[in-house]
């Protein structure tokens, strides 16, 4: 089993306002400490931006670049995602990265609330996923969709959708789809065989449930603790490990606990602990 390491897990975030954010030597150290070989690069700016620096971040750590979280606006018909999509793939030439994982983007700051697509933003959605999944193969990197809170996909309807009209690959998110209101198990058996990539979260499902009728907004179940270290939430992730080993999938388990923090958590004690918590659960699953 691949196991990687994401920024998220350590309150490391896009979103403007997310909480105190953590500095990569830190993050990059605790990740290493606890045993993890591979790493996400986190959002956009966080490891410098120049392909060369950025490499030599995560190298210094003995980490293996595994691709980076990518939010591109795909469903407007007036914006072309190719170019941005693009500039992030000539990085990787030098930074690394076997993923481009795409979450489509609404336009809005933050996770809270998004647009309705109408038929038009649908085909264009569509479209756009094919064509960044074509130009990414030509630089040897897979891109595939990440089902998100608060962007165009969404909800498990819209998730079906997309794999059923376009030819990107799923990037299997366990806690956003919970989210979505998938029953995780059972989309993971079904589409096993489009599975690019996991991004393992564990979540408190009477939380989640709050969201799509809802009475939580995304960032208020992250501060109620909506998350969990793997193993003390409601996520079957033994099902789910094992419908996948025996689609024979052989991509990374990125360990994701969505979280915000205050501060600089005291050396030792913080995020470090719950990571190394989702590591030793899952690695015992292998």
């Amino acid at each position: 089993m691949k196991i990687a390491g994401a920024p998220i897990s350590w309150g490391v975030c896009e979103v403007p306002g997310w909480g105190y954010q953590m500095k990569p030597e830190r993050v990059l150290s605790e990740m290493r400490e606890i045993g993890l070989t591979a790493t996400e690069f986190g959002p956009q700016g966080w490891l410098p931006v120049e392909p060369e620096a950025r490499a030599q971040a995560v190298d210094g750590y003995g980490l293996k670049p595994v691709g980076s979280f990518f939010l591109a606006i795909m469903h407007d018909p007036e914006v072309d995602p190719l170019p941005a999509c693009e500039r992030e793939l000539e990085a990787f030439k030098v930074a690394g990265g076997e993923y481009l994982i795409l979450a489509a983007d609404s336009g809005r700051d933050g996770y809270d609330d998004r647009p309705v697509l109408d038929e038009e933003g649908w085909k264009t959605l569509f479209t756009n996923l094919d064509r960044i999944v074509e130009k990414a193969k030509e630089y040897g990197v897979t891109a595939c969709v990440h089902p998100h809170w608060g962007t165009m996909i969404q909800n498990v309807d819209e998730v079906e959708k997309v794999l059923d009209n376009s030819s990107v690959g799923l990037c299997l998110d366990t806690g956003h789809l919970a989210a979505g209101g998938a029953d995780v198990v059972e989309l993971t058996k079904k589409y096993a065989q489009r599975v690019s990539i996991v991004h393992a979260k564990d979540v408190h499902k009477d939380q989640t449930d709050k969201l799509l009728p809802g009475e939580l907004t995304w960032s208020e179940g992250v501060k109620a603790g909506m998350f969990a270290p793997i193993g003390d939430g409601d996520i079957d992730f033994k099902q789910i490990v094992g419908a996948l080993k025996e689609a024979g999938f052989d991509g990374y388990y990125v360990l994701e606990q969505d979280i915000m923090i205050d501060g600089e958590p005291a050396e030792g004690e913080g995020p470090k602990l719950m990571a190394k918590k989702s590591l030793d659960a899952l690695s015992a699953l292998a």
